[in-house]
């Protein structure tokens, strides 16, 4: 159960980074998953776009839609409770104009449900960022990798520690970059910043010069909170990345379970007399005596 059970704000995650405490985020998809991690205590819970590779087979984010959002968002709403809900503005959502990003903001907003949005970038959507804010819709930004305009830059190889993406703010240029993104940002409103696949040293300067929480995926120990895809924590994707961790093996459990449920469905072993309901002796007397009657009379 969740330790608390006081609404999650804004202004409760800017009190948490002032104090000290690390802020708790996941993706969610769908209803009974935001349940439980409600439920759980989770501070922000984020309908992301990576529900397009991790839930419907997309080859990447650049083909998410905004139906898509609203469609998962809307299940992950009736389910929320006490988290923060964000939701991303998926690809060609916001980068058009500013217009077209203030609208699609108040739609994930007014037909979704979410208390906040997420759009990736830096210079280059700023204008868009500042005007949602001006909307009056908390907005955070997104730094590092980001996915819709940088896929072609995932670029991965494997070691003794497992697979490695390529990281951000390796040299002291880039890592400085990054830190004067990062205060444009808070500059124009953003009430927080996510980090993706950062390194640890420019990740914790960007941090510690940042008056608004920053959440880190592999961008290190020193961000105010972390965040995950479900997907990879629970261990249901197969892919070992060294930014992530799986805190169960459900990829295995749930093949196992799959495997296990048709061959018991082949050999006759389910289902069983107890996984069903039975007549009572009498009603089934009287009922092969109304079909040995119905047949004679055939």
């Amino acid at each position: 159960m969740a330790t608390t059970t006081n609404k999650i704000t804004v202004s409760s995650l800017q009190s948490k980074k002032e104090r000290g405490q690390k802020i708790c985020m996941l993706t969610a998809y769908d209803y009974p998953t935001a349940v439980l991690q409600d439920e759980a205590g989770l501070d922000v819970i984020l309908v992301g776009d990576s529900v397009g590779t991790n839930v419907l087979g997309y080859r990447g984010p650049q083909q998410v839609t905004m139906d898509d959002i609203l469609h998962h968002l809307r299940a992950v709403r009736r389910a929320v409770r006490r988290a923060f809900l964000l939701a991303d503005l998926p690809f060609m959502s916001f980068q058009p104009s500013v217009e077209t990003a203030v609208k699609n903001a108040g739609r994930l907003v007014q037909e979704g449900g979410a208390e906040g949005v997420k759009l990736e970038g830096g210079l280059p959507v700023l204008p868009q960022l500042k005007a949602i804010v001006d909307a009056g819709i908390p907005v955070v930004g997104h730094l590092g990798f980001t996915p819709q305009s940088q896929a072609r830059e995932f670029y991965l190889f494997s070691d003794r520690r497992g697979t490695v993406p390529k990281f951000h703010g390796k040299g002291p240029k880039g890592a400085k970059a990054l830190v004067e993104q990062a205060l444009r940002l808070e500059d124009a409103g953003a009430f927080a910043l996510v980090l993706e696949l950062v390194t640890e040293e420019a990740a914790r300067a960007v941090t510690e010069r940042l008056k608004i929480p920053v959440i880190g995926i592999g961008a290190g120990r020193y961000c105010d909170g972390q965040v995950l895809i479900i997907h990879d924590l629970v261990g249901l994707n197969e892919e070992d990345l060294i930014l992530t961790k799986a805190y169960g093996q459900t990829h295995q459990d749930w093949l196992e379970m799959f495997k296990t449920y048709c061959r018991e469905i082949t050999e006759g072993r389910f289902p069983t007399a107890e996984n069903t309901a039975h007549m009572a002796p009498e009603k089934r007397a009287q009922l092969d005596q109304l079909l040995n009657d119905n047949g004679k009379n055939r």
